[in-house]
Order: C-alpha cells, then structure tokens, then sequence
C-alpha cells in the first residue's frame, strides 16, 4: 500500500514538474519575444547611418537611393500628376477655370494669367520656370522653395545676395527638384531647416530653432515653404510676417504697420496683398496641431515593408492613403472617413464661394463710383474693407486642404471676409448715391475664364466698360454678376 501510494505521488509530481517546464518555457519564449521587440525599436528609433556617404550639398536625390531605396521608390511615385481628390490631390487643376472669379479677384496682378494646382514636388523646378506668372522683372527669391539646389546657393552667397539677384541668373544652376537635401542633413540623416526665413522668423518670436523636437521638426520641415511669405524691400528679402503672431489679425496688424501691398488692383485701385500658402498657420489652430500630430503624421505616415519601418515619402493628400494616415487613429471605413472629410469640405467651400461673389462685386462697385466721378479720399473707406475682405479670403483660398485643417477657424475667417465686403459694398453705394446713381451699376459678365480675362484686360489697359446704368432707361438685364463659386 505504501509503495502504491508512494508511486502515484511520484506520478503527480512528474506531472507537475512537466507543467511548470511548460510554463517556463512559454515565459522564456515570451520575454525572448519582448526583448527582440525592445531591440527593434531601439533600432527603429535611431537615425540610420549612410551606408555610402553622401555629399554635404547632394540635391539630385537619386544619389541619395542607394543608402534608402524604400524613401525613394515612394518619393518618385510623386511623378503620377494624375491623382484628385475632390478638392486637391497632384492633378494640374486650373483654378482660374474652376472659379473664375479669381481672375477679377487677381485683376493686374501675375495671378489672373496662371493659376494652377501644384502638381507636387518633384515638379517643382519645372512647373516654376513654365509658369506665366514669372517674367523679367521676377527676383531670385522665387527659386528658394523649388529646388535642393537652393541651400547650396545660400551657402555659397549671402541670403541677401541671392534674393536680390534676378530669377534667370540661376536657371542654369537649379535643375532639381524638392527633394533629400531640403529637410535632411546627408552626415547623420537629421531633420534640418535649410531655409533661412523659417530661422529668422523662429528667432524674432524667440524661439530658438536648434532646439525644436523631433516631433515639432516633422512639421517644421514642412513650414519653410507651405507659410505666408512674402518679398521685403528693395532686395526682395523673403520674410515671414509673424512677428506679432500667426493669426490672420496680427498679420494683417504686421503689414498695415509696414505699409505693405503687392499691387494696385487693375479694378478698383486698391492697394492688395496676395496671400501665398498658409498651410501652416492654419493648421497651428486645428486639432490636429492642438493633439500634437504633424505634418508628417498625415502626409507622409509611416509604414512597413520586409519588416522595415519607414516614412512614406510619397508626399499627398491623407486621402490618397487613409489606412496608412487616417485610420491609424480613426477607426471607422475608408467611405466613412473620406465623406466626412468632403462634407466639411464642402461647407467651407460654399462659404468661400459667396465670399468671393461679394468681393467680386465690391471691386466693381468701387469702379463705377470712380466713373461716377468720385474721388480716391472718398473711395479710401470701401478700399480699405476690400483690402481687409481679400486678405481674409485668400488667407482660407490659398492654403491647401479646402479649409480641413481648422474648419472653425477657417470659417470664422470667412465670415469676417464676407462682413467686409458687404460693408465695402455699402459704402459703395452711399458714394454713388451721393453722385446720382442710385440705379443698380451693370456688372460684366465674368462666369467664364475667358469671359473674366477679357474683362479683366480692359481695366488693365485703362479702357474699362461702362458700370453705369443707363440713365435713359437702357436694357441692363444682361449685366448679372455671374462669376462662379
């Protein structure tokens, strides 16, 4: 009996001995899982070394292939100009076809010519020099967001220097497109701001730009070119507006104290600026910014391919690639999210339409109360408001996205524009009421682009048509305003 008992206790504790070996090794094969995922995001985390070295000022990112053949294969994917999305995307769209209003909104000034979606990076250089906005009178400061050559040519010459030189001085010398060398150092692959106006900028805040995150630099890359800028002086010194801040107030504060406008508007005289891109300063008020995420985080997200992790280099639209930007935090379908993004899209969209029909017509209305005889101290109050009305909308028109990126700052702004306007509008009339004309003024017809050019090359050549109604009567029912959203 002894001798049985003494066999099954040995059974158990064999049994027990081989559940904790299981168990053991089961932890053992866990920890091991642990530890080899630990050592791949270390890995992950450091900053790969070049493998071939690579010159200090490389800009044909070809060159840069062979140490990052990934980066590159989607970097040149960027070649395909064919992709839209309903309000964006690489496609060559014509804006001056698309809303025609621009052409009056532009009137005298290089825009109402050419107007054209960017067709992305890798076109830059080229789409620069084909443009019909450039011509001989155009400075240097136009190459500094097109090419990688440009930090080798502020390297070897003041920034100074090379801003004031004419654009055809350099035609030879920049031949590649954005690329590597834009946003990374080629020793350590860093992410580096190779643009001196960013740096200036940064500094007039007091914000030192050495000390910038990684995180913040994945944006920052970003905002040496997609801000609003614009040429200083006689030397044509590319200058960020920001030294009262980013909002459209205080850059609107920074240029009225500098007295500043890009052209006299062919319309209705007013002294105008031309808003260029302001991605960023838009964005720096959307959630997206407020929750940390970057440019790159939607634009460029990361991905995996051999068990490698990289950054897509395949610049686009989030909505050209939702699972990899979109959806790694929004967690619904590929539909659902792309609706949502197109129907805040589209009330921006509409809001900005009426935006522009208003401003459309409060350039005109300036010009008739100029044909009635009034004078440029009385026009000074409805110039003004147009000024600010303009700036306002080109502030939400010229940046990328269709306004998505801070819908509610987007739309506040539009609103104020569209309060100006109708103010400017009102002045009009009381200055044409105060000339005698209290009948509606007859509105050119301008929905088409080449209606709208047409128009547009009469008060630049200073043979406008008449705005004034017929005071005998006169059939005026083919004067509507029809300019397009």
């Amino acid at each position: 009996m002894d001798q049985s008992h003494n066999t099954s206790q040995g059974k158990q504790w064999a049994w027990v001995g081989w559940v904790l070996f299981g168990v053991a090794l089961i932890v053992t094969f866990g920890l091991g899982l642990l530890a080899s995922s630990i050592l791949t995001r270390r890995r992950e985390a450091l900053p790969p070394q070049p493998m071939h070295p690579i010159a200090r000022w490389e800009s044909d990112s070809s060159k840069w292939a062979a140490n990052f053949p990934r980066e590159y294969d989607r970097y040149r994917r960027m070649m395909d100009d064919t992709t839209r999305t309903k309000y964006g995307g690489a496609f060559p769209r014509d804006y001056l076809e698309e809303t025609p209003a621009n052409v009056i909104l532009f009137a005298g000034y290089a825009f109402a010519k050419d107007y054209r979606q960017a067709r992305g990076h890798v076109y830059a250089v080229e789409d620069v020099t084909h443009t019909k906005r450039v011509n001989e009178k155009t400075p240097a400061t136009c190459w500094t967001c097109k090419s990688a050559d440009v930090p080798r040519l502020l390297a070897q010459m003041s920034p100074a220097d090379f801003y004031k030189q004419p654009f055809a001085a350099f035609k030879s010398e920049i031949t590649h497109p954005i690329g590597c060398l834009d946003c990374h150092d080629p020793s350590d692959m860093r992410l580096v701001i190779t643009r001196p106006a960013l740096r200036e900028a940064l500094q007039r805040q007091g914000r030192d730009p050495d000390k910038l995150s990684h995180q913040e630099m994945r944006t920052m890359v970003c905002a040496q070119c997609h801000v609003e800028y614009y040429f200083k002086g006689d030397g044509k010194y590319l200058t960020f507006p920001w030294d009262k801040g980013t909002s459209i107030e205080q850059i609107e504060s920074y240029y009225e104290e500098a007295d500043f406008s890009d052209w006299t508007h062919a319309v209705s005289h007013t002294p105008m600026v031309k808003m260029q891109h302001p991605d960023f300063e838009i964005y720096s008020t959307g959630i997206h910014a407020y929750r940390n995420v970057s440019c790159a985080d939607c634009h460029m997200p990361y991905m995996s391919e051999g068990g490698v992790k990289f950054t897509d280099h395949h610049v686009q639209s989030p909505l050209l690639n939702i699972a990899n930007s979109c959806a790694v935090c929004h967690r619904w379908s590929e539909e659902e999210i792309r609706n949502r993004v197109e129907s805040i899209q589209d009330k921006i969209h509409e809001v900005r339409g009426r935006v522009e029909q208003a401003l459309v017509a409060a350039h005109f209305d300036v010009a008739a109360a100029m044909q009635a005889g009034a004078s440029d101290e009385e026009l000074q109050t409805p110039r003004q408001l147009i000024r600010r009305a303009q700036l306002r909308w080109d502030f939400v028109a010229a940046n990328n996205g269709m306004g998505f990126h801070s819908p509610a700052e987007c739309l506040r702004i539009l609103a104020a524009a569209l309060d100006l306007a109708g103010q400017a509008r009102s002045e009009a009339s009381r200055i044409l009421a105060k000339h005698g004309i209290t009948d509606p003024i007859i509105y050119p017809d301008v929905s088409t682009k080449e209606k709208a050019q047409a128009v547009e090359q009469l008060f630049v050549k200073g043979t406008p048509p008449n705005l004034l109604p017929n005071k005998v009567g006169g059939d005026r029912t083919s004067a509507a305003l029809t300019a397009g959203p």
